[in-house]
């Protein structure tokens, strides 16, 4: 092992590339690695450590930045302190750093030293029932493009269970959709690089063909602003929508139709996830139609899976049939 003559904070971009080319992390998951190790280099800088060495990081300094991450409000806006499972998205960044110095032979603390917070509870899955998913998918108004296009949205989203970012980022012409075409099969590649298969229902189909029927421009993105001018500045079409107007665009229609709890996209991941369990599809399958590299990640819903083994244990054990 060596020293590094460079202060932590200058090895953040070399860390960056070292996650895309030898790692071949998703670019979305890049950027929010150098956003969460950006606000431990500002920590450093506030506590007088910005020209710390790998070499010199020593656990104290790990557990005040804990203490800090822990003291931190979410926003400017919002003075509530992060919750656990965000403080340990920060130290997990912070890991991975210190991962990549062992594998260049830059001596600092090893990984082990770095304790993510410990979480009260498993996480919960929200979801919509079906009645819920059939109101929130008739509020759009059909008089217009914009309303067209956001029903399409949203049957979309239902039906293929994509990723808020894999909605976005679909183009024209990735749906070949024939005048008899009913349903779809589309090839994308996920979250960390995975290629999977996504499945259009026919009544997705059905919407999208509406939606298209619309499009009078060259723009190659799916899903576009249609108000000239309102373009997606953060976005690498002029007029593509970005993830967060995605999620403004289903934020907006769930308070329309008076949804119980705040949905999102993945809301309706969770809730198509939900579905498939619900109509007998086993975890495995579940797991390929989402793109999760490992089942213990799909494994969020037990919700389902717990509740459709009593109904078979109920149904199918012998043990009533005995003699008391």
């Amino acid at each position: 092992m060596q020293k590094s003559d460079k202060p932590i904070i200058n090895h953040t971009t070399d860390f960056l590339e070292y996650l895309e080319v030898e790692k071949g992390v998703a670019s979305k998951t890049q950027e929010n690695y150098g956003r969460y190790l950006n606000k431990f280099a500002k920590w450093l800088k506030m506590t007088h450590n910005e020209r710390l060495k790998p070499h010199e990081l020593t656990s104290d300094h790990i557990w005040k930045y804990r203490i800090f991450l822990a003291r931190s409000p979410i926003s400017d806006r919002d003075k509530k302190n992060l919750k656990k499972i965000t403080q340990n998205h920060y130290l997990i960044a912070l890991r991975s750093l210190l991962t990549y110095f062992t594998e260049r032979d830059i001596q600092s603390l090893p990984t082990e030293k770095v304790k993510l917070a410990k979480e009260k509870a498993i996480r919960s899955v929200k979801f919509l029932s079906l009645d819920q998913i059939e109101k929130l998918l008739l509020i759009p108004s059909m008089s217009h493009n914009i309303g067209i296009r956001d029903r399409a949205i949203l049957e979309v989203l239902f039906s293929t269970g994509l990723r808020v970012a894999e909605l976005a980022a679909l183009n024209k012409d990735q749906i070949k959709i024939k005048p008899d075409t009913k349903d779809l099969e589309l090839g994308i590649v996920g979250k960390g690089n995975r290629p999977r298969t996504v499945y259009f229902s026919e009544r997705s189909v059905k919407w999208l063909k509406e939606y298209l029927k619309t499009r009078e421009d060259d723009d190659k993105a799916l899903f576009i602003n249609y108000r000239p001018g309102q373009g997606d500045k953060d976005s690498p079409s002029p007029r593509r929508l970005t993830t967060r107007s995605v999620e403004r665009i289903m934020e907006k229609y769930s308070k329309m139709a008076g949804l119980p709890i705040d949905a999102t996209p993945h809301t309706l991941r969770h809730s198509y996830a939900t579905d498939l369990l619900n109509q007998g599809a086993d975890l495995r399958t579940v797991q390929e139609l989402l793109g999760h590299q490992n089942v213990s990640t799909t494994q969020i819903y037990t919700h389902v899976t717990n509740k459709r083994l009593r109904d078979m244990h109920r149904q199918f054990h012998s043990g009533k049939k005995l003699k008391e």
